[in-house]
């Protein structure tokens, strides 16, 4: 939550508020819509307007489907009750879209490689890529003016599928999009999420490139290419370069609605993307009352949905009810919580010493970049167990492995904890398969095992970890996963080859699922 223990001063108008969040799931749609044709080029577009007939309704898009699911876990659960692992499980029953990090998020998850171990492992190819950032609008509605906070819920999400850049690239956007509820200017709002980030990581430095490219007055089509040379090491359908041509749109774009959705299709790459993303910040900027009405004619006020399972799940069939929603949700949060900005029938009130709080990143930098990707966390009735691979649960036979153990958010003030590993036959451990430790709530303490694996015949092989808590009469036996190297292997649609174009086959795959998934409808 946030540091301050004073009520914020901070105040929103709920009208106002109404107004931006569907402002916010308009240009969603609007950005998407016109962006779906073009998606996954790696020219330059030539696009002013919808190239579809729509008779009235979007272009379905997973930028916003799996927001649908994040909102529901969110109702039956409470926002401060999210947590990687939970989102995964809502993964595993909401979300059926198979392709790229999507697919290779739920193997993980199914094969017990919980976050953030699910976007770290077997994801080399997509963990960059774009799925996590293009779904951040829910966290920056519900905790609008709060940036750090809808930062930390994006990196809970990000950690699904993703791991490094895309997960800071979403950290990014749900960040932006935060602030943009009380402050207007785009420099300002990409500052702000700058703060969000490491300063040395990709996202920032072409972040930082495209402001200067347009300080520079580069022009468009130049910007663009120096993006795209930018990031040829890493290739297509990668969060830097998309999340550049994010920040070019916004810029060259001047605040115009429609140039700006437009310059960024027109960068190419994921363009539906690129233009839902900048859509929907301008549409929170501007609210919906701001948005252009040719623009929100042709596809109207429905949503449509490809990669949800919608008989599972309460889709809002509106934006309208989507938005009625998230504001249920937004005020609830703020009875918890009521250090976040208040949203009442108040006149808006902004105060310029709080708005300064959105550019820190302490907080952010102690408790989130500091995460390792490769550990895995056991909920506990006294606390949290945190098996720490740290560079990955792969082993070979034969070949030493170490791993940590350590316990954290634990309710006692300090505790002994017995710790026993119940190794297969020809497994062996040092310094020894058991050993207790006192762990001290607030203070890291760690145990460190350097495993060594016998015969490996399966992909995946679940070694039980027995924990005792000390005064307590019963030990609770943990199921930890180690996957066997060179096992796995996630193909995405229409292409196993390392370096095979997946342009041609993933997109072919991808029109058939669009047209079932129409005709279902």
């Amino acid at each position: 939550m946030a540091k301050s223990k004073e009520p914020s001063l901070l105040n929103l108008n709920i009208d106002e508020f109404r107004d931006k969040v569907l402002g916010c799931w308009t240009g969603k749609n609007i950005g998407g819509t016109l962006g779906a044709p073009f998606e996954g080029g790696k020219s330059m577009n030539d696009v002013s307007f919808y190239v579809q007939d729509l008779k009235g309704r979007p272009e379905p898009n997973d930028d916003l489907d799996l927001q649908l699911v994040w909102l529901r876990t969110v109702e039956e659960n409470g926002v401060y009750q999210i947590t990687p692992r939970l989102l995964a499980e809502y993964w595993m029953n909401y979300i059926i879209g198979p392709w790229n990090e999507y697919g290779v998020c739920k193997a993980n998850i199914a094969a017990g490689l919980y976050p953030p171990l699910s976007g770290s492992c077997n994801n080399q190819r997509w963990k960059y890529s774009n799925g996590a950032w293009i779904r951040s609008e829910i966290w920056a509605c519900l905790f609008a003016g709060a940036p750090d906070e809808a930062a930390r819920l994006a990196y809970m999400d990000a950690c699904c599928d993703h791991d490094g850049e895309g997960i800071y690239a979403e950290m990014f956007t749900a960040s932006l999009q935060a602030a943009a509820f009380v402050i207007s200017d785009v420099r300002e709002l990409i500052q702000i999420a700058l703060s969000k980030v490491p300063a040395d990581c990709r996202i920032a430095q072409n972040v930082n490139l495209a402001c200067k490219l347009f300080d520079d007055n580069v022009e468009f089509r130049e910007a663009r290419e120096c993006i795209v040379s930018a990031n040829a090491d890493l290739g297509w359908f990668q969060a830097p370069a998309n999340i550049a041509f994010t920040i070019l749109a916004l810029l060259y774009g001047g605040g115009d609605f429609g140039k700006t959705v437009c310059l960024a299709t027109n960068c190419g790459d994921d363009t539906d993307c690129t233009a839902a993303t900048a859509g929907a910040l301008l549409g929170i900027i501007h609210g919906r009352s701001g948005l252009p009405e040719e623009w929100i004619e042709p596809i109207g006020n429905t949503i449509e949905t490809i990669a949800i399972e919608r008989f599972k799940l309460i889709v809002p069939e509106t934006l309208d009810e989507l938005t009625e929603r998230v504001i249920s949700q937004a005020l609830l949060i703020r009875l918890q919580n009521p250090q976040l900005m208040s949203i009442s029938a108040n006149a808006s009130r902004i105060v310029p010493d709080e708005t300064e709080a959105f550019y820190s990143s302490e907080w952010i930098s102690r408790r989130i970049w500091s995460q390792s990707p490769y550990a895995l966390v056991f909920d506990l009735p006294y606390g949290e167990l945190v098996v720490d691979y740290l560079n990955s649960p792969e082993v070979s036979e034969g070949q030493e492995k170490q791993v940590t153990v350590r316990l954290q958010n634990l309710r006692p003030r300090e505790s002994i904890v017995y710790l026993r590993w119940e190794l297969p036959e020809g497994w062996s451990i040092a310094p020894s398969a058991s050993a207790s430790q006192c762990f001290t709530r607030g203070y890291h303490t760690e145990v460190r095992f350097t495993i060594r694996p016998g015969k490996l015949n399966e992909a995946f092989t679940y070694v039980p970890l027995k924990v005792h808590l000390a005064g307590r009469l019963n030990s609770i036996t943990l199921q930890v996963p180690f996957q066997t190297q060179g096992s796995v292997r996630h193909c995405t649609l229409g292409d196993c080859g390392d370096n095979a174009p997946v342009d041609k086959p993933y997109w072919d795959a991808l029109d058939r699922q669009l047209t079932i998934a129409k005709r279902l409808k």
